[in-house]
């Protein structure tokens, strides 16, 4: 079974997949090799984060802008302001726990042993 697992064929066949796999990864021209082809349609993952951050970003500038407007007196509700305030804090507390648990999940991987 090992010897079948280590022939020189099969070696080859992973280092093809293992290198199309990196050239998909990479966005490297070449990279339809053998019935793959590139996603298309779907969203990168560096998108999505930058789409998440731009979004809590944006109630924090609302809710900053809010209490700006609330203390120069405009006619703006204390519980409006309160309630965006706390939308705003619940949003950063959400991403700072995902960037902690992304942080922890790469140092975990950093240290395994090969």
């Amino acid at each position: 079974m090992i010897e079948k697992a280590i022939s020189p064929a099969n070696i080859q066949s992973m280092l093809q997949t293992l290198r199309s796999h990196q050239a998909q990864a990479s966005g490297l021209p070449g990279a339809e090799v053998k019935g793959l082809t590139p996603a298309t349609g779907k969203t990168d993952f560096g998108d999505l984060v930058t789409g998440a951050l731009s979004k809590v970003n944006e109630t924090q500038v609302q809710s900053s802008n809010m209490r700006a407007a609330y203390d120069r007196g405009e006619d703006i509700a204390l519980t409006d302001v309160v309630l965006g305030m706390q939308k705003s804090s619940l949003a950063f507390e959400a991403t700072l726990q995902v960037r902690n648990k992304v942080l922890k999940a790469y140092e975990d991987i950093l240290n395994m042993p090969v």
